[in-house]
C-alpha cells in the first residue's frame, strides 16, 4: 500500500530550519542573535561612556550608580579572585560581564524575546575569547615554554605518572575548560527561554480553546505564571553573567599564579 494514500504530498515534517531566524539580506549568519550582539555592543560602550562622563569629586546620582556597578565588578569579580595585577584584566572583565548581562536580558524584553546566548554559536565564541585571554595571560606572565609546561605537567609529579597526567591536564585545561564554560551559559539561557515559551504558547492556546472553560482558566494561570518566570529569568541572566565572569577571572588567576 502506498504511503502517499495516508500522507498528502504537500505534508512537511518540521525540522530545525523551520525554527531558525532568517538572515538579513539573504546572509544566513546575519540573523537575530547577530544583530542583538551588535546592539548589545553599542549599548555597553555607550552606557559606560555616558556613566563615566564628567566625573566629579562630589558625585551625582549617575556617578554614584556608575561607581557602584564598577566597584561591584572590581571587588567581587576581579580583585578578590586575581589579586595582585588585577587592574590589567579589569577592563576586559567589566566589558565581559556587561555584555553577557545585556544579551541575557534581551530574553525578557518584548522587543527581542530571545536571549542571544541561547544560540550556542555565540556562547562558544565568548568562551573562546576567555580561553584565549587565559592562555595569553599565562604566556605574558611566565613565557610560553614555562606556561605550557606547567599547564600539562604539575610540579613534583613522578615520572611514572606522566603518561597518565599529561593527557588529563591537556584535556582539562585546553579542551574541557572552554567547553564547560560555554555549555553552562548556553543550557541555562536556552532552558529558561524554552520554559517561558512553553507557558506562553500553551497558555495562549488554552485561553482561546472553545468548548471547555477549565482549559480557559488553565490558560490564564499559565500566562500569569509565565509573567512570574520573567522575573526569575532576570535573576538567572544576572547570575549566569556573574558566574561566567567569575570563572573567566579564575582562569586568569590560575594562569598567572606562581604555583600553576
Amino acid at each position: 500500500m502506498s504511503h502517499g494514500l495516508f500522507v498528502p504530498l504537500e505534508y512537511h515534517t518540521p525540522g530545525l530550519d523551520d525554527f531558525r531566524y532568517p538572515g538579513t539580506f539573504g546572509v544566513s549568519w546575519m540573523d537575530k542573535p547577530f544583530w542583538q550582539a551588535i546592539i548589545a555592543t553599542v549599548i555597553v560602550i555607550g552606557l559606560w561612556l555616558w556613566l563615566s562622563h564628567s566625573m566629579k569629586v562630589v558625585p551625582g546620582k549617575r556617578q554614584v550608580f556608575a561607581e557602584y556597578c564598577y566597584n561591584f565588578i572590581r571587588n567581587s569579580l576581579v580583585r578578590d579572585i586575581i589579586g595582585t595585577g588585577y587592574r590589567r584584566w579589569l577592563p576586559y572583565l567589566v566589558a565581559l560581564f556587561s555584555f553577557i548581562l545585556v544579551n541575557n536580558w534581551f530574553g525578557e524584553l518584548f522587543v527581542f524575546m530571545f536571549p542571544t546566548f541561547s544560540h550556542v554559536g555565540y556562547v562558544y565564541g565568548m568562551a573562546l575569547v576567555s580561553w584565549v585571554v587565559y592562555i595569553a595571560a599565562g604566556i605574558q606572565a611566565k613565557g610560553p615554554l614555562k606556561f605550557f609546561k606547567n599547564s600539562i605537567l604539575p610540579p613534583d609529579v613522578p615520572v611514572a605518572l606522566w603518561i597518565l597526567i599529561i593527557p588529563l591536564e591537556i584535556l582539562s585545561n585546553f579542551i574541557t575548560r572552554p567547553v564547560t564554560l560555554a555549555l553552562r551559559l548556553f543550557v541555562n539561557m536556552f532552558a529558561g527561554h524554552l520554559i517561558i515559551l512553553i507557558f506562553l504558547v500553551g497558555g495562549g492556546y488554552l485561553l482561546t480553546y472553545a468548548g471547555n472553560p477549565l482549559y480557559n482558566v488553565t490558560g490564564v494561570v499559565s500566562i500569569i505564571f509565565s509573567v512570574a518566570l520573567f522575573g526569575l529569568e532576570l535573576f538567572v541572566g544576572f547570575l549566569q553573567a556573574y558566574v561566567f565572569t567569575v570563572l573567566s577571572a579564575q582562569y586568569v588567576s590560575t594562569s598567572i599564579s606562581a604555583e600553576h
